[in-house]
C-alpha cells in the first residue's frame, strides 16, 4: 500500500486540512481525513500522486477542535462521534446540514472559553439531524454548550452530558452566537438519569446570542438552561419526549417568544435546585409571549424543586391547564408561591375540556395568576409568523375555542374565526381597547361571574354588520335567561347619582361631567340569555350603560331572552338608535338617573313588565340633571305586565312621537307615593303624539294614569319602528325572535 500526503489550505475558511488518500490492490477505494476534528475530502479529480484514486468527499465530523474552524454549507456533514470545540471556534454558515450517525456518542459540545457561531438565516437555517433512513427521537445526542456564568451548582461543575466543566462568576460570558438553528431527533440516552437534550446550555453567559432555535422530536427535553444568564428568545420545541423547555440551577436569563407544542411532560419546567430548593443564586426570570399547546401531562408550567422568582406575561395555553403542580415534599416551591414569587399575568386558556381546572396548585394563594387576552408567541395556538421558513412541525391552525377572562390594558382584537368562552369577568381597563369584528361569537360559561365590563376611559368597538352581527350568548347546552351577566359599560358623562359612583353590577366607577365622553362604538350586537342574579336588588341587564357619553355610538343592538331588563341607560348622554328587546324578564328598555340621550327606532316585544320604564331617580325624584329624552318610532308588542310605558320615580321630561302599541295599553302608571312623577305629568313634561293602539281587548283602557291631565298623549296613525307590530326592515339579518 502506498500513501501520498499533502496539505490543502482552503481559501474560504481558516480550516487547514491534512488529506490522506489510500489505495490497495483489494479495493482501490479512497478516504480523506484531517485533523481539528474535521474529515473533509477533496473534490473528485484532485491528483493525489502515483496511482492513488481520486479523493471523494466524506465530510466526517468527529474529534476535537482547538483552532478556528468554519464549515462549508455546500457539504453535507456526517457526525459520527463527539465533536468538541475545546478552544477556538466553530462557525457554521447558513444552510449547513449535519447528519448524526453515532447514537449516544454523536454530539457537538462547546467547552468553556470556546465559541460556536451558528449563522442560519430565516429561510436557510442550520440543521442538525439524524442520518437514519427512518429517523426517530433519541437517534443522537444534541448540542451542548458550557460557559463561565454563575449557577447554584457551584463552579467547575461537570456537565450531565459531554463531561465538560461549566460554571463560574462571569455573568456576561460569551460562548458565541446561535441563530436560526434546528436540531432534530436528539436525546440519546446513557441511562435513566443521563440523557441528552436537544440543546443544553450549562452556565452560559449573557453575552451569548441564543435565538431562533428549534428542537424537533427530541427524546428528552427540547431546550434546557442549567444556570447561567443567557437570554433565550424565539425558541420552538415540538414533540419533546420529556419537558419542552426547562430551566434550573439558578438560571438568571430572560425569555420571550416561545412556542411549545406536544411535549410529553411539562410545557415549561422551571426549578431552582434539585438538591436544595433554597440554593443561590435563585432561578430568576422574566418570560413573555409564550404559547404552550397541549396535550402535555404535567401542565403548561411545572414549578418544582424550589421554583424561583418567575414573572410571566402574555401566556397562551391551549388544551392543557396551567399546572403549577407542587408536590408535598417541595416546601420551598410552595413557600415561594405563597410569598408572591410566581406572578403570571394575561394568561389565556384555549380548547379547555369539560370540567377544566385552571391550575393544579391547591395552596392559599390563588391570585398568583390573572387571566387576560394573550397572543402568546404571536398567533395564539397557531404557528407564529416569526417561525416561518426555518421550523418544521408547527400547526398553522388556531384553537377552536379560546377562554376570555381577566383584564385588558392594551389593544386587543378578537377573531371571528375563533369561538370564545367567557369563563369569568372580562374588563377593559382605562386606556384599554377591545375590538370585536363582525361574526364573532362569545359564549358565556361562568354564570353570574361572566360579564364583559368597560371601565371609564376604556374603549369597546363592536363592529358587527347587518348580516353578520357580533353575538354574545350562553354556552349552556340548553340556554336560558340568566345564564350569564351581560355587557356593562361605564363612562364619564353626567348622572344624577353623582360622580365616581359604583355600578350596580361589575363594581366599576362611573359618572362625571364629560357629556361627550366616548366609550367606543357598538353596532350590530346581539346579547342573549343574560341577566344573572346576585340578589333581588342586584341583577345584570342585557346591556347596561352607566354614565356613557354622547361620543359613544350605540345602535343596532338586541337583547334576547334576558333575565332582567334588556337594555338600560343609567344616566349619561349616549344616543340609542335601532334597538330591539325581546322577551325580557323585567323591563324591555329602561332609562333612569338623569339620562339625557335620545332614541329612535325601538322594537320591543314580550317583556315581563314594562315595555319602556322611564324614571329620574329612585331616591330623589327631583334630582338633577333630570332625565330628559326625545324618543321616536317606537313599537311595543304585548302582552307586557306594566304597560307600554312606566313613568316612575320622578319620571322626567319625555317627548315621544310615532308610538305604536299592540296588545297592551299605554300604562303611565304612577303610584301614590311618586308625587314628583305626577307633578311632571300635570306640568306637561310628558308629551306623546301619534300614539296608535292596535289589537285592543274588550274593555281596553288607553292609560292607567288617573290624574287631571289626560291630554299628555294624542292618538294618531303610527308606523312605530317601521312596520307597526311586524319586524322592521332594519332588523333583518342580525336579530332573532322577532
Amino acid at each position: 500500500m502506498r500513501k501520498n500526503l499533502f496539505t490543502l489550505i482552503l481559501t474560504v475558511a481558516t480550516l487547514i486540512s491534512v488529506v490522506s488518500c489510500s489505495s490497495d490492490d483489494d479495493n482501490g477505494g479512497s478516504q480523506a481525513t484531517c485533523n481539528d476534528g474535521i474529515q473533509n475530502g477533496n473534490e473528485t479529480g484532485i491528483d493525489c500522486g502515483g496511482d492513488c484514486e481520486p479523493c471523494e468527499t466524506l465530510s466526517i465530523l468527529e474529534g476535537n477542535i482547538t483552532d478556528d474552524v468554519t464549515l462549508d454549507a455546500s457539504i453535507e456533514y456526517q457526525l459520527t462521534g463527539a465533536l468538541k470545540v475545546l478552544s477556538g471556534s466553530l462557525t457554521i454558515p447558513a444552510g449547513t446540514v449535519i447528519k448524526a450517525t453515532g447514537g449516544t456518542s454523536a454530539y457537538i459540545a462547546v467547552a468553556q472559553g470556546a465559541k460556536i457561531y451558528v449563522n442560519g438565516e430565516p429561510n436557510n437555517p442550520v440543521i442538525m439531524t439524524s442520518a437514519a433512513n427512518s429517523p426517530a427521537a433519541g437517534d443522537w445526542g444534541g448540542l451542548v454548550i458550557c460557559g463561565n456564568a454563575p449557577t447554584n451548582k457551584g463552579t467547575s461543575v461537570t456537565s450531565e452530558v459531554g463531561d465538560l466543566t461549566y460554571g463560574g462568576d462571569v455573568s456576561n460570558d460569551n460562548s458565541g452566537s446561535i441563530r436560526y438553528l434546528r436540531v432534530e431527533y436528539t436525546g440519546a440516552t446513557y441511562s435513566n438519569s443521563k440523557e441528552f437534550n436537544g440543546v443544553s446550555l450549562f452556565g452560559v453567559g449573557s453575552d451569548t446570542t441564543f435565538e431562533y432555535v428549534q428542537s424537533y422530536n427530541g427524546g428528552d427535553d427540547g431546550i434546557e438552561f442549567f444556570g447561567g444568564t443567557v437570554e433565550g428568545n424565539y425558541l420552538v420545541s415540538i414533540n419533546s419526549g420529556d419537558d419542552s423547555i426547562d430551566f434550573a440551577d439558578g438560571w438568571n436569563g430572560t425569555g420571550s417568544n416561545w412556542y411549545i407544542a406536544g411535549g410529553a411532560k411539562a410545557g415549561i419546567e422551571g426549578s431552582n435546585n434539585g438538591d436544595n430548593g433554597n440554593a443561590t443564586p435563585t432561578t430568576t426570570t422574566t418570560l413573555s409571549n409564550i404559547t404552550v399547546v397541549g396535550p402535555v401531562s404535567e401542565g403548561a408550567l411545572y414549578y418544582k424543586e424550589g421554583g424561583g422568582h418567575f414573572t410571566i406575561n402574555n401566556f397562551y395555553v391551549s388544551n392543557v391547564n396551567l399546572g403549577v403542580k407542587v408536590v408535598d415534599t417541595d416546601a420551598e416551591a410552595a413557600v415561594r408561591i405563597e410569598n408572591g414569587d410566581l406572578t403570571i399575568t394575561n394568561l389565556q386558556f384555549a380548547d379547555t375540556a369539560e370540567g377544566f381546572m385552571t391550575t393544579d396548585y391547591t395552596g392559599d394563594n390563588q391570585s398568583f395568576y390573572s387571566e387576560g387576552i394573550a397572543t402568546g408567541a404571536g398567533n395564539g395556538a397557531a404557528a407564529p409568523d416569526w417561525a416561518a421558513g426555518w421550523t418544521i412541525g408547527l400547526s398553522n391552525s388556531g384553537s377552536a375555542t379560546e377562554n376570555l377572562a381577566g383584564e385588558i390594558t392594551g389593544t386587543v382584537t378578537l377573531s371571528a374565526n375563533t369561538e370564545y368562552l367567557l369563563t369569568s369577568s372580562l374588563k377593559v381597563k382605562a386606556n384599554g381597547t377591545l375590538n370585536i369584528p363582525a361574526g364573532t361569537v362569545i359564549k358565556a360559561t361562568g354564570g353570574v361571574a361572566s360579564f364583559i365590563g368597560v371601565e371609564q376611559g376604556g374603549t369597546i368597538n363592536i363592529n358587527g354588520e347587518p348580516n353578520n352581527p357580533v353575538v354574545m350568548t350562553s354556552g349552556a347546552e340548553s340556554p336560558a335567561a340568566g345564564d350569564w351577566g351581560g355587557l356593562v359599560i361605564c363612562g364619564n358623562a353626567p348622572t344624577n347619582k353623582g360622580v365616581s359612583v359604583t355600578s350596580e353590577v361589575g363594581d366599576m366607577t362611573y359618572g362625571g361631567n364629560d357629556t361627550n365622553d366616548s366609550s367606543g362604538s357598538i353596532q350590530y350586537l346581539r346579547v342573549e340569555y343574560t341577566g344573572a342574579t346576585y340578589s333581588n336588588a342586584k341583577e345584570f341587564n342585557g346591556v347596561s350603560l352607566f354614565g356613557v357619553g354622547a361620543g359613544t355610538t350605540f345602535e343596532y343592538v338586541q337583547s334576547y331572552n334576558g333575565g332582567d331588563d334588556g337594555i338600560e341607560f343609567f344616566g349619561g348622554s349616549v344616543v340609542g338608535n335601532y334597538l330591539v328587546s325581546i322577551n325580557s324578564g323585567d323591563d324591555s328598555i329602561d332609562f333612569a338617573d338623569g339620562w339625557t340621550g335620545n332614541g329612535s327606532n325601538w322594537y320591543i316585544k314580550g317583556g315581563a313588565k314594562a315595555g319602556i320604564e322611564g324614571s329620574n331617580n329612585g331616591d330623589n325624584g327631583n334630582a338633577t340633571p333630570t332625565t330628559t329624552t326625545t324618543l321616536s318610532n317606537i313599537t311595543i308588542v304585548g302582552p307586557v305586565g306594566e304597560g307600554a310605558l312606566y313613568f316612575k320615580e320622578g319620571g322626567g321630561n319625555f317627548t315621544i312621537d310615532n308610538f305604536y302599541t299592540t296588545g297592551v295599553n299605554l300604562g303611565i302608571k304612577v303610584v301614590g307615593s311618586d308625587a314628583e312623577a305626577a307633578v311632571r305629568i300635570e306640568n306637561g313634561d310628558l308629551s306623546m303624539t301619534n300614539v296608535m293602539f292596535d289589537n285592543t281587548a274588550e274593555g281596553f283602557i288607553a292609560t292607567d294614569y288617573t290624574g287631571a291631565n289626560q291630554a299628555f298623549y294624542t292618538e294618531g296613525t303610527a308606523t312605530g319602528a317601521g312596520n307597526g307590530a311586524d319586524a322592521p326592515e332594519w332588523a333583518a339579518g342580525w336579530t332573532t325572535g322577532l
